[in-house]
């Protein structure tokens, strides 16, 4: 069933669906609130006391922050835990494709009827007072967590830290930062140092709190919010570190050393994610995990867009016989140079790079794109469907300055056909830029997240 399109003047909701009854709940919860980000934790604080503080009855809590990387680590996270036997629930954000994705119960993403008796649940027992989306919707997956058996219970931060609507949970079994850069300064900071300071408010008293490796500076400011929250602060290059070699991860720590396969995910800035992961998993003992399940993890993890190759589907098969289709929903600068380092191997001899490329309006789009410059050798500019976004003419005229060549297109469709048309070697094609274009191609592909 094709979506209707919103009413002339009307905000875009975060997120819709073809079904009709839960499309019209995910629509009610967008309205409850003029904006979609206002960063306070009491108005999610009175829904869940309304609903009888599911927060505080969940299972033993893995708590993510980070500008990039978060969500690959929440993946690896739950790929070892379930290596391990263990039934975990995940609570991650944006969504992809649907809304599901969102919120994975003991295993499985949510379904339907699920859903609409939750989001049914919490938006009675809100009324009609002002809440956001995302306060909202995480009340549902609070309720849903606390209602549904497991053992863990892995929550991405929203955005921030120290007043995302996740960081309500009372306490955590283990806390952990991802790689940090500079994005969503207009709520978190404009400097390096403002970001870390929010990541760090998911610091709890009593609870280990992992970070990477960082700048010392931001090290430093990591440890002084940890320090006054009274957290356990384990710093990479101190309490524990990790290397890359002879095709292994190679990890180590106090309790002693472990190597395991490299990630299934592709990109040498996921073995970062991979060694975060296995930290947090053992800076605690409530769930205990075997090296097996450590190896098995890294083998079986799936993460969708980030870096993902399409090998089949109605958008590969427009690219010419030999071409290459990759997605990643990289959109911020840290991102862009993780993700040009890792695309780099990936060319063949003389095969040009074609960026596809969208771009919400807030984000930092020369910054992106800068790190492909010299190794892009052309850019398609194309809408993100249903955002506010950088004018394609824009993004393409930014992409020209590089050295790129640059052109619009309507849409990634047609992208593809234009590619298609204008290559005369198969090339590899990347499409990048924003979550949410990156969700559109795995729609159009087929390619839909489990």
């Amino acid at each position: 069933m094709s979506l209707p399109p919103p009413p002339s003047g009307a905000r875009m909701p975060p997120a819709r669906s073809d079904n009709p009854r839960l499309d019209a709940l995910l629509r009610k919860a967008h309205d409850l609130h003029p904006t979609e980000i206002d960063l306070t934790l009491g108005r999610l604080e009175r829904l869940l006391g309304a609903l009888g503080n599911p927060h505080h009855r969940l299972p033993p809590v893995f708590h993510v922050a980070g500008t990039n990387g978060k969500g690959s680590t929440c993946a690896m996270l739950r790929a070892c835990l379930e290596a391990e036997g263990r039934r975990v629930h995940v609570y991650s954000s944006p969504h992809l494709v649907r809304f599901n994705e969102r919120i994975r119960l003991a295993g499985q993403l949510i379904d339907d009827d699920a859903l609409i008796v939750l989001l049914n649940d919490v938006i009675q027992r809100n009324g009609e007072a002002p809440i956001t989306f995302f306060e909202l919707t995480t009340a549902a997956a609070f309720l849903a967590f606390a209602t549904v058996e497991a053992d863990a219970c892995i929550i991405e931060v929203g955005l921030g830290g120290r007043m995302d609507a996740t960081n309500i949970i009372p306490t955590a079994l283990v806390s952990g930062i991802a790689q940090l850069g500079l994005d969503h300064t207009q709520w978190l900071g404009p400097t390096i140092l403002d970001i870390a300071r929010e990541k760090a408010g998911i610091a709890r008293k009593g609870v280990p709190l992992v970070t990477g490796r960082h700048p010392a500076a931001v090290t430093a400011r990591i440890a002084e919010v940890a320090g006054l929250a009274g957290a356990k602060l384990l710093i990479r290059g101190q309490d524990w570190d990790a290397a890359t070699y002879e095709g292994q991860l190679h990890y180590r720590d106090e309790a002693g050393k472990l190597a395991v396969s490299l990630p299934r995910l592709v990109g040498i800035h996921q073995h970062d994610n991979a060694a975060l992961a296995i930290a947090m998993l053992r800076a605690q003992t409530a769930l205990p995990v075997k090296d097996a399940a450590y190896r098995a993890g890294m083998g079986w993890v799936e993460w969708p867009a980030r870096l993902q190759k399409l090998e089949s589907g109605p958008l590969w098969a427009l690219l010419p016989a030999g071409s290459s289709l990759w997605v990643d929903g990289g959109h911020n600068p840290a991102a862009g140079r993780a993700l040009a380092e890792s695309v780099r191997p990936l060319l063949q001899s003389g095969q040009r790079l074609l960026l596809v490329t969208g771009m919400l309006a807030a984000k930092d789009a020369e910054g992106f794109l800068k790190s492909f410059a010299g190794m892009a050798s052309a850019l398609y500019a194309v809408p993100v469907p249903g955002h506010a976004a950088h004018d394609p003419a824009r993004l393409a005229a930014t992409a020209s300055a590089m050295g790129m060549a640059a052109v619009t297109a309507p849409d990634l469709t047609k992208a593809l056909r234009a590619i298609a048309r204008n290559c005369e070697s198969p090339p590899l094609v990347l499409v990048t830029g924003s979550l949410h274009l990156a969700g559109r191609a795995l729609e159009l592909n087929g390619n839909l997240p489990n």
